[in-house]
């Protein structure tokens, strides 16, 4: 498995993509919505760094940094998000449906709850294929009151699939807290046991717990144990969206949840281990070079090519008869 230091600096770079994309938004370069990830970081990488590159990754509208985690670049995210040619999916996707499907990152979705099925799909796929393969579905805590989360973990426990369902819980569906609307304290670990799955409730700022708890699930899914479910407890940095100041939050929760940054956790983590400051300070200095050369280049980068609009998409005709 990777060392610390080199998932610190991927963190790092996913952290200052998602600052890039916010400062281009501001700036007019960036149209249409954004969901942000900073501060989810370690959900990401710890996960990537668990699996293997056959495996299946699924995630949400908020989902920079699984494409990143998972092979992406900072310059064709930036560059989808700025409507480029160069970028990831040729500005067909933008921010919300990132897909980088030659690294088994099968796509970011904007409809709630919709991609958990998907993973269950991916799974039976392998199993039917006779590989060991495992499908990883990431999501929302507000995904875990949509019927498509409790279908996708019945029929994946009845076929004792391979697919992890790891929902990163960061308090607040949209604006709403999490917990005035559902009726147990761990919205998707909480609704595991109905479905005789395991769950366990983690620490999603900590890389090395992400990574550790994932191996340990995604081991149990290859030997044939079937699904598990993970809640790793996180926060956003930002609100919801591009046009959410987050007012809604109360100062002391997000005063002690950003001293619990998982960039934060991480250096601490790098310092007890006798790491110098100065190595740390050049990874974050590598990240920020990473990062400005992928806003130059994403700048510079031509338009995307109206011609190439609907190529790469498909349709069975069915719209012509079905209402």
């Amino acid at each position: 498995m990777t060392d610390l230091i080199d998932l610190y600096e991927r963190m790092a770079i996913i952290r200052r993509t998602e600052k890039a994309a916010q400062d281009l938004f501001l700036a007019g370069l960036i149209k249409g919505t954004t969901h942000l990830a900073a501060g989810h970081e370690a959900v990401a990488v710890g996960a990537n760094d668990a699996l293997r590159a056959d495996d299946y990754v699924f995630a949400t509208y908020r989902g920079h940094h699984h494409a990143i985690a998972r092979g992406a670049t900072p310059e064709e995210c930036l560059a989808e998000l700025m409507s480029k040619a160069t970028g990831i999916c040729k500005a067909k996707g933008g921010s919300m449906h990132l897909t980088k499907a030659d690294a088994n990152m099968l796509g970011s979705y904007a409809i709630v709850g919709s991609h958990l099925p998907m993973a269950v799909g991916a799974a039976w796929s392998a199993t039917l294929r006779g590989t060991d393969q495992v499908a990883v579905a990431f999501f929302g805590d507000g995904a875990t009151n949509i019927g498509a989360f409790h279908e996708a973990l019945n029929l994946a426990a009845v076929w004792r699939l391979p697919v992890l369902f790891v929902c990163e819980n960061n308090l607040y569906m949209e604006y709403t807290p999490i917990g005035s609307v559902t009726a147990v304290a761990n919205p998707a670990a909480d609704r595991a046991p109905a479905y005789g799955l395991p769950a366990e409730v983690i620490d999603g700022n900590d890389v090395l717990v992400v990574r550790d708890a994932v191996a340990r699930a995604a081991q149990r899914a290859r030997d044939g144990g079937g699904p598990t479910v993970l809640e790793a407890r996180t926060y956003r940095h930002y609100g919801h969206s591009r046009t959410d100041p987050a007012k809604y939050r109360p100062e002391d929760e997000v005063r002690q949840w950003l001293e619990r940054d998982p960039l934060t956790l991480a250096r601490a983590k790098l310092l007890e281990q006798g790491v110098p400051e100065e190595e740390i300070a050049e990874r974050d200095a590598h990240a920020e070079r990473v990062v400005a050369a992928a806003v130059d280049a994403a700048k510079s980068a031509p338009d995307a090519d109206p011609r190439e609009a609907f190529t790469d998409v498909w349709a069975d005709g069915s719209a012509t008869w079905r209402t």
